[in-house]
C-alpha cells in the first residue's frame, strides 16, 4: 500500500533526542479555487488528487446543484470549473475562505452554515458488530496516513461493510466532499443504504455533508459536537462516536443499529 506521489512530499527534520538530521514524509497542502461557470466560488486548502470530486461533493453540500466537474479551459493551476445549469452568483456574494482545519470558517453569515435538507429517509438496519469493525478497515487502508499521521479519511460502505470508496485530505471536510463526489458521479446519491465512516471527530459540518447525501448512518472514531447531534436528531441521521475496541455511542436514531 503506497500513498499517491501528489498527497505527500519531503521536509528536512530534526529527531530529538539525539539531534539526528533526516528527512521525513509530510502531507501536501494546497489551494483550490472552486469556480461554476468560470465565476470563482471558494478556495480551500486540500491535499491535491480527485479536485473534481471534491468540487462536486463541495457543491453539493453547499445546495449549489452541480452537474459536472473538470479543469477550466484556461488551464490555471489549482483549479475547478463546475457546471452547475441555473447558478446565481448573487447567492454566494458571501465569498467565504475554506480552511482545512475547519470548512465553515469564514463564511459571511450563520444562516449560511446550514443547508436544506429533507430528514434522511431509510429502512437500513446494521448490526453493532459491522458498525465497530469499520474504523479499522478504513485505517487499513490509508495509505498516506500511513506515510505522513497527517491526513484524515472517510471512507463510504455498503450495508454489508463493504468498503466502496475511501479519500483522504488533511480536511476533515474535504475527504468528505471528495468520497460524496465520486458516490455523485457513480449515480449512488441519496445514499439510503450505505454507512459513511470518519477517521476523526464529528462536527455539525460533517453531519450535514452525510444529510445531504442521504446517509442514514455516520460513524467516527471521534467525539461527535452538541450541533453534530443537534443537527443529526433533527436530519434522522444515526450518529455512533467513540467507536473502537468493539464500543460505541449511539447519539441518535439507535434504531437503526441492533
Amino acid at each position: 500500500m503506497t500513498a499517491p506521489p501528489y498527497s505527500t512530499a519531503s521536509a528536512e527534520v530534526t529527531r530529538l533526542p539525539g539531534g539526528v538530521r533526516e528527512r521525513d514524509v509530510v502531507a501536501v497542502e494546497d489551494p483550490l479555487e472552486i469556480r461554476i461557470g468560470g465565476e470563482p466560488v471558494a478556495v480551500t486548502m486540500r491535499t491535491p488528487g480527485h479536485d473534481e470530486e471534491l468540487a462536486l461533493g463541495f457543491c453539493l453540500s453547499e445546495g449549489l446543484r452541480p452537474e459536472s466537474a473538470e479543469l477550466p479551459d484556461d488551464l490555471a493551476a489549482n483549479t475547478v470549473d463546475v457546471r452547475a445549469e441555473g447558478f446565481d452568483p448573487h447567492r454566494v456574494r458571501r465569498s467565504f475562505y475554506t480552511s482545512s482545519s475547519c470548512g465553515v470558517c469564514g463564511k459571511g453569515a450563520l444562516e449560511a452554515v446550514r443547508v436544506e435538507a429533507p430528514p434522511v429517509e431509510s429502512g437500513l438496519r446494521v448490526g453493532a458488530d459491522l458498525v465497530s469493525a469499520l474504523p479499522d478497515r478504513l485505517r487499513g487502508r490509508q495509505a498516506a496516513f500511513t506515510a505522513t499521521g497527517g491526513l484524515h479519511a472517510t471512507g463510504l460502505f455498503d450495508s454489508g461493510g463493504e468498503l466502496l470508496c475511501l479519500r483522504e485530505d488533511v480536511g476533515r471536510h474535504n475527504a468528505m466532499d471528495k468520497v460524496l463526489g465520486w458516490a455523485f458521479r457513480e449515480g449512488m446519491l441519496p445514499l439510503r443504504d450505505s454507512i459513511l465512516c470518519v477517521s476523526g471527530r464529528l462536527s455539525f459540518e460533517l453531519v450535514q455533508k452525510a444529510a445531504v447525501a442521504g446517509c442514514p448512518v455516520l460513524v467516527a472514531v471521534g467525539a461527535p459536537s452538541s450541533l453534530a447531534v443537534e443537527l443529526a436528531e433533527a436530519q434522522r441521521v444515526t450518529l455512533c462516536g467513540f467507536v473502537r475496541d468493539g464500543r460505541m455511542n449511539v447519539y441518535t436514531e439507535p434504531d437503526r443499529i441492533s
